[in-house]
């Protein structure tokens, strides 16, 4: 192994040249995501924020608007406004808290997880279909990469990372 390539390896060695081509293909991988909704998405799945929230309840279980929102990264007004969206549609329920009666402990509901199958079943279908040209080290490396970045986004700006990690999911369905 050269001095180059050892000093690839090592954290904190960052080429500028690298994090800017890095930085902008975030930004197109978070533009494709909306692309990939809007034209992709057929009836029966649920949105982004939606879905989120339905995946970290099918993993964490009944828990109030405040601990929902530190677990996803989000404010708590925002998750209330979402989680009354989906309790409209039937797909979570909400309670009074048992300790404090004003907080609302949010669940999913029997079609929220039929809606949340149905929508990452839709989602990994169409994944599926932009990459099978590809070989699974080069699948298998790319989940490992985007993990291993939104881990690091979590650990920095969210509490509740596990709650909704791809291999805790993944586990339960």
């Amino acid at each position: 192994m050269d001095a180059d390539e050892a000093g690839d390896l090592a954290p904190g060695n960052t080429d500028p040249d690298d994090l800017s081509r890095l930085e902008v293909q975030l930004t197109v991988l978070v533009r494709n995501s909306e692309l990939l909704w809007r034209r992709g998405a057929p009836d029966g799945e649920v949105e982004r924020a939606g879905y989120l929230i339905l995946r970290a309840l099918d993993s964490v279980g009944s828990i109030d608007i405040t601990e929902l929102a530190e677990v996803l990264g989000v404010d708590a007004s925002t998750v209330g406004r979402q989680v009354a969206s989906l309790a409209d549609a039937g797909l979570v329920a909400r309670a009074p808290g048992e300790a404090d009666r004003r907080r609302s402990v949010v669940s999913i509901s029997p079609p929220g997880r039929d809606r949340l199958h149905v929508t990452a079943a839709g989602r990994r279908e169409r994944t599926a279909r932009l990459v099978e040209d590809w070989g699974q080290a080069e699948l298998r490396s790319l989940a490992t990469l985007l993990a291993r970045y939104n881990h690091a986004v979590a650990e920095r700006y969210m509490t509740g990372i596990e709650a909704i990690s791809p291999r805790r999911a993944e586990q339960q369905d």
